[in-house]
C-alpha cells in the first residue's frame, strides 16, 4: 500500500511495525500537516480522553469497543514516543526495554529468590521497591510521586495512600467514620452559617475524609461512584419512559409524581432480584 504521494506502508508486516511506519508517514514532510504540528502536551489530552474512553468500554464489558479503544490509547502513546524519538531523546524501543527492566525487578517473587504467601505482601514488596528506586531521585515529599492532573477522586486516593504508608493514617475504619461524622457535622454547620467559603472547604473535606473511607473499605471512589452515577442514569431513563407511556414528560411532573416513577423504578429493580434469587 502506498499513499497518495508515493509512500509507501506495508500492512502485510508486524503489525507493530507498520503502525510505527503509519506514524512516521504522518509525521513526515510529506504528510498530515496537522500531526506534524503535535507536541506530546497537545498529545497529552488526546491520550488522556482515550484512556478515559477506554476505561468506560472495559466497565461496559464491550469486546470490541474494549480492542478499539486500546489501539487508539496505543496509537496515542507510539505518536508520543516518535516525537522523541525525532527529537533524538528516545524511541519506542527504549520506553519497552525499561519498562521491562522495572517489572522484573519489582517481580523478585517471579524473577528473583524472594518468596511470598499472598498478594498483600507483594504490594509491600512492590512499594518498598519504588522506594528504594526513588532514593535516587531528589523528591521533597512523599507525595511527589502523585501526578496533580489526575482527577479529583483519584489523586485524593493515590495522595491518601502515599500519606498512610509513611504511617500517616487512623488505626481501623472506625476511626475514619467518625471522622465522616465529624465533617458532616462542620459541613452542616457552615450551610447553616450560609457561609459560602466554609461550607466550599467542608465539602471538600467530608469528600476527602469518604475517599479515604473508600480506601479502608478496599473500594476505589471513582469505580463506586460510576457505578452509582451509571445506577442514576439507568433509573432515570426509566423514569422517562414511564413518564412517556403516560403520555407525559419528566419536566412538566411534580415532585410527588416523580418521586411515585422513582420508587417505583426501584420497585421493580427489586421485583427483577427477587426473581433472579428464587
Amino acid at each position: 500500500m502506498t499513499t497518495k504521494k508515493g509512500i509507501p506502508l506495508d500492512l502485510e508486516q508486524n503489525p507493530i511495525q507498520a503502525l510505527l511506519r503509519l506514524i512516521e508517514i504522518l509525521r513526515g514532510k510529506a504528510g498530515c500537516p496537522w500531526d506534524r504540528e503535535q507536541t506530546p502536551q497537545s498529545i497529552s489530552v488526546y491520550l488522556t480522553e482515550e484512556i478515559f474512553e477506554l476505561a468506560e468500554a472495559i466497565a461496559a464489558d464491550e469486546t470490541q469497543d474494549i480492542c478499539e479503544e486500546l489501539g487508539d490509547v496505543l496509537f496515542q502513546v507510539f505518536f508520543i514516543a516518535d516525537i522523541f524519538k525525532e527529537n533524538g531523546s528516545f524511541d519506542i524501543s527504549t520506553v519497552a526495554s525499561q519498562i521491562i527492566e522495572k517489572m522484573v525487578r519489582r517481580h523478585p517473587h517471579v524473577f528473583g529468590p524472594d518468596k511470598v504467601d499472598n498478594t498483600d505482601q507483594i504490594r509491600t514488596r512492590w512499594h518498598q521497591i519504588k522506594q528504594q528506586e526513588k532514593a535516587a531521585k531528589i523528591e521533597k515529599s512523599a507525595l511527589d510521586s502523585v501526578p496533580a492532573k489526575l482527577p479529583g477522586l483519584m489523586r485524593a486516593y493515590r495522595i491518601s495512600e502515599r500519606a498512610a504508608r509513611t504511617g500517616f493514617d487512623w488505626q481501623n475504619t472506625l476511626g475514619v467514620i467518625e471522622k465522616v461524622e465529624e465533617e458532616w457535622a462542620e459541613l452542616k454547620s457552615a450551610i447553616a452559617e450560609r457561609d459560602d467559603g466554609q461550607t466550599a472547604d467542608e465539602f471538600g473535606d467530608l469528600l476527602f475524609t469518604l475517599v479515604n473511607l473508600a480506601r479502608f473499605l478496599k473500594l476505589h471512589p471513582e469505580t463506586s461512584l460510576s457505578d452509582a452515577t451509571n445506577k442514576f442514569v439507568y433509573r432515570f431513563n426509566s423514569m422517562e419512559k414511564l413518564a412517556d407511556a403516560l403520555g407525559q414528560r419528566v419536566d412538566t411532573l411534580s415532585h410527588t409524581q416523580l418521586d411515585a416513577l422513582w420508587e417505583e423504578v426501584k420497585g421493580r429493580e427489586n421485583d427483577h432480584g427477587s426473581e433472579s434469587d428464587s
